[in-house]
């Protein structure tokens, strides 16, 4: 018997939902997705059930959850009529987020198997604006170009979501997709996922997800993370923090107790450098073109 649910990259998306299911649960949630447990099911809560240190898991979607439909309010505030959510997974914004304005255009792109999943789950659900779901390989370069130039053409301005989709990838391949997106005419902003060295090692290691994740790794890990996406022709606009959005948000990360006592032990002879290395151990960039600036 596998001691993994997570056969390749596609089972994390049920993972990922059903922490959204249970923040839709609390009576203090920060969100409501009534689509997040269906999408989920079993197959979400068994992964969920058997990943070590579940609950920081959890904090993390629910924060990163949070960040990321703020830059998407603020981007279709200040103009954005096309939203391109590249490796959508299960992710529900257009049916959930009942501000959008309908005359938006969301565009998911994922694998035939995981778009028509959805779609089955979704079946006789009305989106809150325009949604069309598009079934690509987004590995296949010639395929994801062709879709990319065409989603160009029609927009006026867009905002692309990459929402843990970069950390599958390793260095070549996130370089490649982030030329392709440089050399879209229409986008005004891109995020992405950001995991300092010492979370990546961490999540490996210590929180004994190595195993469990063999088969959907994390690859992302170029020196310096900044200056690669820098190299590539972008800058952050832009950069929300998980602690601090947490702290923003009243939701504090959820550390055992004598983690949590060791961690202000810590704290405490700790330098000032070392500390704000910690506050700033994950987060998610809202990025632009640094030739547009």
């Amino acid at each position: 018997m596998t001691d993994t649910l997570i056969s390749d990259v596609s089972d994390t998306a049920f993972w990922i939902a059903n922490y959204r299911a249970q923040e839709t649960g609390r009576p203090d949630a920060l969100f409501r997705d009534p689509w997040a447990a269906p999408l989920a099911g079993d197959h979400g809560r068994q992964i969920a059930d058997t990943m070590p240190m579940s609950a920081l898991t959890g904090w993390t979607v629910v924060i990163r959850t949070c960040i990321i439909d703020d830059y998407i309010r603020s981007a279709v505030a200040a103009g954005t009529d096309t939203v391109l959510n590249l490796g959508a997974g299960l992710d529900a914004r257009p049916y959930r987020m009942l501000d959008l304005p309908a005359s938006l255009n969301w565009i998911e792109a994922d694998y035939a198997h995981v778009s028509e999943y959805k779609e089955r789950i979704l079946a006789g659900v009305q989106p809150s604006c325009r949604l069309e779901r598009v079934k690509i390989d987004l590995a296949d370069v010639p395929a994801r170009r062709a879709f990319l130039s065409g989603v160009d053409r029609r927009a006026g301005r867009m905002l692309v979501l990459t929402e843990g989709v970069v950390p599958y990838l390793n260095v070549d391949e996130a370089a490649s997709l982030a030329d392709d997106l440089k050399g879209l005419g229409r986008i005004g902003g891109w995020v992405v996922d950001y995991f300092s060295p010492e979370l990546i090692k961490f999540r490996m290691n210590k929180m004994g997800l190595r195993q469990k994740m063999r088969n959907a790794p994390f690859r992302f890990e170029p020196s310096d993370w900044f200056a690669f996406f820098q190299e590539h022709g972008w800058r952050v606009r832009e950069m929300r923090y998980l602690m601090d959005e947490a702290e923003r948000l009243g939701r504090p990360l959820p550390l055992p107790g004598f983690v949590k006592f060791m961690a202000l032990l810590r704290g405490v002879f700790a330098s000032e450098e070392q500390r704000d290395r910690f506050r700033k151990f994950a987060g998610y960039a809202l990025l632009e073109r640094a030739a547009a600036a």
